[in-house]
């Protein structure tokens, strides 16, 4: 089936402009932002209808803000917005001199976000993955290489006491080794929750050569896990991640059983980009195979971020259509299966913020 066949009165117009919203952003000015890193996202983070968004800050959008409201034009669209207000954590410092914000940032309202190692073992060009700029903020001197557990705990501490952070996401660059990362995340854990105990935190990280990693990171306390794929096809794997697509999908799929198996149903999540070239009823039907196994597809828009190679060679984002309509499809399987995002206590599912599912139901 081709996206757009549907009849306009099956389409969702809220879930649409949400999909609008999230790829041609909104005139608004957000003083929490996050302009490069590990993920898909160069973004301002707002609340949209009081729920947590990550949205372009683009002043040539069609989309403004009046008193707190969306507008297209002349048109009140019916959404709320408030931007995200500049957390008090950000004006401290630790006491040789690093300041909060480089070791870890806020995402929404209310999600305490860092990368624990800023570097990648597949950077060089030919093996990075095309919308990535993991080390670009490294560059830039905007953060540090490599998060001390102490570091993290410290912050993690004065997030929650000062501004109500309730969740946390350590991610971290793929290191050498059979752990790819999972060592030094399972170490961040454990310091912070000494510190703040009971915080939910996510970790993420590629498919630990050694399996026996994710049952040390649910040791160390994580509550769940993002294993992230981004694409289920092959040929997209290798064009868009060369370095990232020689783990054989056999090996996410391991990873995903196993961390089933020890964090439980609905605690595993995974990425899929909407507009990597992958036929959107196929990738669909592939997050209805990860919903089945007991893993959460995070659907987001792919953003040809500033500093990504994609950004570099002119590649597009996808429509706001096409968007809508794989977001409103994997909607319905998690629906059906019983599967929200919120359900997973802490991490990207958890947040929303970068994906359209929860506007969707999802």
């Amino acid at each position: 089936m081709s996206v757009g066949t549907q009849s306009s009165s099956a389409v969702d117009v809220r879930v649409l402009t949400r999909a609008e919203l999230a790829l041609h952003g909104v005139r608004v000015e957000a003083p929490v932002r996050r302009p490069d890193g590990a993920g898909p996202s160069d973004d301002g983070h707002v609340l949209v209808d009081g729920a947590n968004a990550a949205l372009p800050t683009n002043p040539q959008s069609p989309y403004s803000v009046r008193e707190g409201r969306v507008w297209l034009g002349e048109q009140d669209t019916g959404l709320t917005l408030i931007p995200v207000t500049r957390p008090r954590f950000y004006d401290l410092s630790t006491a040789d001199g690093v300041p909060y914000e480089h070791i870890a940032r806020l995402h929404g309202a209310d999600v305490l976000a860092t990368t624990v190692v800023q570097t990648c073992i597949r950077y060089e060009e030919s093996e990075r993955c095309r919308f990535c700029t993991i080390e670009e903020s490294l560059r830039a001197g905007a953060t540090v290489g490599a998060k001390t557990p102490a570091q993290l705990a410290e912050v993690a501490e004065a997030a929650v006491r000062l501004d109500g952070v309730r969740q946390m996401v350590m991610t971290t660059g793929t290191t050498t080794g059979p752990d790819r990362g999972a060592r030094a995340l399972a170490r961040s854990v454990r310091a912070v929750l000494e510190a703040v105990p009971g915080l939910p935190i996510q970790v993420q990280c590629e498919p630990p050569g050694d399996l026996q990693w994710i049952n040390a990171l649910y040791e160390a306390g994580a509550t769940s896990i993002g294993i992230h794929v981004e694409a289920l096809d092959d040929a997209v794997r290798s064009r868009w991640m060369p370095g990232k697509s020689r783990v054989p999908m056999t090996e996410y799929e391991a990873a995903w059983d196993e961390a089933v198996r020890v964090f439980g149903r609905n605690r595993v999540s995974t990425y899929l980009l909407v507009g990597l070239g992958e036929n959107p009823d196929e990738l669909i039907a592939g997050a209805g195979r990860l919903i089945e196994r007991g893993v959460y597809p995070f659907v987001v828009p792919f953003r040809p971020m500033r500093g990504t190679l994609a950004a570099r060679d002119g590649i597009p984002a996808p429509s706001a259509e096409l968007l809508r309509y794989v977001t409103e499809g994997v909607a319905v399987k998690l629906r059906a299966a019983g599967m929200t995002g919120a359900d997973q206590k802490a991490g990207c599912a958890a947040c929303g913020a970068c994906s359209v599912l929860q506007s969707a139901g999802g």
